[in-house]
């Protein structure tokens, strides 16, 4: 630089420039302190490269992960690190636990959370869900009686068709409480609409309070209701989450500890 007539300033601001441009922002910002690091461990030319490389890709999944979080639409505080696994009976925790490593995903497989209002069905499905964006999977999620509402309101203004396929961008779709659906010709058929949609072209993280012997209270019609669970089960992992309501089970030992006091 010095025979091209620059000072180190002048290198150092016109390196900065040249990461701007290119977009590399974690490396900009990291360039002068990986300069003075360098320096002090004596790193080869390479060897600083590929640290300030580094920074830059880390910088770019952590951004990555905070927009594909906040565009999931997921409750972020139902995560891996607050479930309580000590719930789960041994055989279903294995279950749950390769899972994690998002294959089903691939395969375009569902995973079907029953159990009991208070079970930590919303939860453990929310934290696989957080998981996969971590993993660089597209996730979104939405209360089911909530999407069928906002279907309806797309259909009646021709806009379905828009919806369906913006939804089908995502590699995975999280319905939340499908069994609290407003039973009615109107939203039964939106919802079954979505549901072949997605039917070997994305998975979907579903959870229920009802088992699928009970289904014809969300689809009225019967025949809807076999097509339904057809085409969900077909490609589906079922977690069988009968526990005892976690929250009664803290609302048990919020008393004990007030008597104690």
């Amino acid at each position: 630089f010095q025979e091209l007539g620059m000072t180190k300033e002048d290198s150092v601001s016109k390196i900065k420039f040249i990461l701007k441009e290119l977009r590399m922002s974690g490396a900009k910002e990291a360039l002068e302190d990986s300069l003075k690091q360098s320096k002090v461990e004596a790193l080869s030319y390479e060897e600083f490269l590929l640290e300030l490389l580094e920074i830059e890709v880390t910088n770019r999944k952590n951004n990555r992960i905070l927009k594909g979080m906040k565009s999931s639409k997921l409750p972020l505080e139902k995560n891996r690190m607050s479930f309580d696994y000590d719930r789960l009976p041994r055989g279903l925790r294995q279950q749950v636990e390769s899972l994690f490593s998002g294959d089903f995903v691939d395969f375009k497989e569902n995973i079907l959370a029953f159990g009991n209002p208070g079970s930590g069905k919303t939860h453990l499905l929310c934290a696989l869900a957080q998981h996969l964006i971590e993993e660089g999977r597209s996730v979104i999620f939405y209360n089911c009686n909530l999407l069928v509402q906002e279907m309806l309101l797309a259909r009646r203004e021709l806009r379905l068709p828009k919806l369906l396929k913006r939804l089908s961008r995502y590699e995975v779709l999280v319905l939340d409480d499908i069994g609290y659906v407003q039973q009615g010709k109107e939203e039964t058929d939106v919802l079954f609409t979505l549901l072949s949609e997605r039917y070997e072209r994305g998975s979907m993280l579903i959870s229920s309070n009802l088992p699928f012997s009970k289904w014809d209270k969300i689809f009225s019609d019967p025949m809807t209701t076999v097509a339904a669970i057809d085409r969900i089960v077909h490609h589906s992992i079922v977690l069988d989450l009968n526990l005892p309501s976690y929250r009664s089970e803290q609302a048990k030992k919020n008393a004990k500890t007030q008597e104690i006091m």
